[in-house]
């Protein structure tokens, strides 16, 4: 799991994102609603009316809204760019659970610790429709993502499932008013109901906390205080008990579907939030804090984006790292992509897959190291145990099918990362972080005593940059001895330009630039994270941070590139990113645009 913001505060019970902006809200035990810049790690606002804690949280998807509900029995529908509470909305008799905003029409889901679900219509500020069923407090309820259902679950140890469509068409009907020849309950004076009982999923043994659609599959999945997640299957007549994920060991806060991979998320008040793999139904990932129970989570409608609240705050996070693997030489790109080395060439614009990967890794490739006299590459894969990490050497077929590539036989072993050091040899950081010097056979030449290192990096023929918490080291491989220590704690990533005579380390908030020797000739602190960065040939650093791209002398000045007048070297500059935003590389088009950028800037 990837961290990317946390917060401290009240514990969160309710979460939301927007589905544009980088916000996050987070709706608090103690009354308070939070809204969060998750890229900026800021806060942008806060607010408070309700009485109590806040449970219930969801933005608007196209207004700038959103609607809270909380155990003062008050729902409120706010406008986040008036900073105030518009109306509130009463009704309930109990704390209120969750609020949901409907994706198409102006309607707001609640569920009610009253045993209730009420739909409301926020144009018209009234109760259109009332479900009653659920005989013990109902802990969530949510609208279908694009039919007419809504899911509830309710400690009574039940999930059901509510068609809605007889709402839907009477509110669509000419002249139809929502509020005529109807109580309260949604039964008209003909016996008909807006809403009725689809299913009635039984099979936890204890109250159910969530249940949640599957975003595009005929699929329910929910999570009880039997500390089972569930999933379940549905079609019109009938639904059922798919299989049972079986690992927490404390009631099942919350479960949630992966919006566009075969996995589920789930947490717990056993201090987890675990990963599932929907085929196998086995865990496949498990994070713990040590002392706070999870309430909530959250998924980002378009990003891989997660947001899970506990007792002590929220954090913000990715499942895995999707900055993509890649090696620049020349006019060439090559990147791992979906199981296959790809090659796009600067020049053409042609993007070509040249190799398929060998399978039997559920990590991604985290880097990469090209050696062009020999025309091969090694791939590191890195594990959530270290230990546990590999890499493969390759040998790039010289012709490929670009329909259809080859697979070559792959040569695996364990390593943290193994990197080039020479035409026809390479250096491994093994698990127990000595270092390692190969042959193309991947047998061992010889063993290197290093100082202590937690990563290697690439510093020309013969040399490699190691890295420890406080600094970096310039190391000669073939003398065996430490040539120049330079002090930046915990680098992530290393940028040499073209010539080797100058070389960018980058930190989470801070750059390094230094020469050949590792003498240092500038720093540079960003508040915000530094994500990559790339020289141009006439010795100008680019780099980008989360929401900006700068560009850094050699002699310590830097600044932000002018937005309006470079918008379209800005273009061209994303269209030679390796495929991810934020990710800059070198290439013709690459420096012919930064030429006319610093004409800009002038």
């Amino acid at each position: 799991m990837l961290t990317k913001f946390e917060t401290k505060s009240a514990r969160v019970k309710g979460l939301s994102f927007h589905p544009k902006r980088p916000w996050v809200l987070a709706s608090l035990h103690n009354g308070v609603i939070q809204l969060w810049d998750y890229r900026m790690c800021t806060l942008i606002d806060k607010f408070d009316e309700h009485d109590g804690p806040v449970r219930g949280i969801d933005f608007h998807k196209q207004q700038p809204l959103f609607v809270s509900g909380g155990d003062d029995y008050k729902i409120k529908v706010w406008n986040y760019k008036l900073r105030r509470c518009l109306f509130t909305l009463l009704g309930h008799l109990d704390y209120i659970r969750t609020t949901f905003f409907h994706h198409e029409y102006p309607w707001i889901l609640s569920a009610s610790d009253d045993q209730t679900i009420r739909i409301w219509n926020w144009q018209s500020r009234t109760c259109v429709c009332v479900l009653t069923g659920h005989n013990h407090y109902v802990m969530c309820a949510q609208f279908h993502p694009s039919e007419d259902l809504v899911v509830s679950a309710s400690l009574d140890q039940t999930v059901r499932v509510w068609d809605i469509s007889g709402l839907r068409k009477k509110n669509l009907s000419p002249g139809a008013v929502e509020t005529d020849v109807r109580g309260i309950t949604g039964v008209d004076l003909f016996g008909g109901s807006d809403a009725v009982v689809k299913h009635v999923l039984e099979g936890h043994d204890r109250g159910v906390n969530w249940a949640a659609f599957h975003p595009s599959m005929p699929l329910i999945v929910s999570g009880a205080d039997d500390r089972q997640v569930k999933i379940w299957r549905m079609n019109e007549s009938k639904a059922w008990e798919l299989d049972t994920c079986r690992g927490h060991y404390n009631n099942v806060s919350c479960a949630v579907f992966h919006p566009r991979q075969e996995l589920i998320l789930s947490n717990s008040e056993d201090k987890s939030i675990r990963v599932w793999d929907m085929s196998k139904r086995t865990g496949v990932q498990t994070f713990r804090r040590d002392h706070d129970r999870f309430w909530v989570l959250g998924a980002h409608p378009n990003l891989n984006l997660f947001a899970a609240g506990h007792d002590s705050g929220m954090i913000v996070f990715k499942l895995e790292r999707e900055r993509p693997a890649y090696a620049v030489h020349g006019n060439m790109l090559y990147y791992v992509k979906d199981r296959f080395l790809r090659q796009l060439d600067f020049n053409s614009s042609k993007d070509t897959a040249v190799m398929q990967l060998r399978s039997g890794s559920k990590f991604p490739v985290f880097s990469m190291s090209y050696n062009p006299a020999e025309n091969a590459v090694l791939l590191c894969t890195r594990a959530t145990n270290l230990e546990n990490s590999t890499y493969d050497l390759y040998s790039i077929p010289k012709e490929s099918d670009s329909q259809n590539p080859d697979a070559p036989e792959g040569k695996r072993s364990s390593g943290l990362t193994a990197v080039w050091v020479a035409r026809n040899r390479f250096a491994v950081l093994d698990r127990m972080h000595s270092l390692l010097i190969k042959n193309l056979k991947n047998e061992i030449v010889k063993k290197v005593q290093v100082p202590s290192c937690e990563e290697i990096f690439y510093a020309g023929t013969g040399s490699l940059l190691l890295r420890d918490a406080d600094g970096v080291t310039l190391f000669d491989v073939q003398q065996k001895r430490s040539l120049a220590t330079v002090k930046i704690a915990k680098v992530k990533y290393v940028v040499w330009s073209a010539d080797t005579s100058h070389v960018a380390l980058l930190a989470k908030h801070a750059i390094m630039i230094c020469n050949r020797k590792l003498e240092s000739l500038c720093n540079i602190h960003e508040n915000i994270r530094v994500k990559s960065g790339s020289w141009d040939e006439s010795g100008v650093f680019i780099y980008t941070t989360s929401n900006h791209i700068k560009y850094a002398l050699t002699s310590g000045w830097h600044w932000r590139l002018p937005r309006r007048r470079c918008c379209r070297v800005t273009t061209r500059l994303w269209k030679c990113a390796t495929r991810e935003p934020r990710t800059l590389t070198s290439s013709p088009s690459f420096t012919s645009s930064l030429a006319t950028w610093r004409n800009c800037a002038r």
